[in-house]
């Protein structure tokens, strides 16, 4: 469900929609889609630390987009939700990547 939310929130802010919930949802998928890609991959912490470490990971991501586009004088409402997007899926596609089947180690020899 909340992926659903999330993904509504960006499609909302990405078509410039007039609905009241285009706000809120857009809101929650700049700081759920961070924060669950984060979590992923620190999967070996206590839930509460995950839980604590994500939720501020999401929030640093969010900063640091808006502070970079601010000082480019490229900042744009859909420019930060693509950007937001693309470093969570690169966050998450880390985790995918180091437990994909059939991966080399790196101590086998060819």
């Amino acid at each position: 469900m909340a992926v659903a939310v999330g993904g509504v929130g960006a499609l909302l802010a990405l078509a410039d929609s007039g609905s009241p919930l285009r706000g809120p949802f857009a809101l929650f998928f700049l700081f759920a889609a961070p924060a669950s890609a984060i979590a992923a991959v620190l999967r070996g912490l206590d839930p509460f630390g995950r839980v604590l470490t994500s939720v501020a990971g999401a929030v640093v991501v969010d900063m640091l987009v808006a502070q970079g586009m601010l000082a480019v004088h490229r900042w744009s409402v859909d420019g930060g939700i693509i950007t937001v997007a693309v470093i969570s899926g690169l966050i998450a596609l880390s985790v995918f990547i180091r437990h994909m089947p059939g991966r080399t180690t790196a101590d086998k020899v060819v």
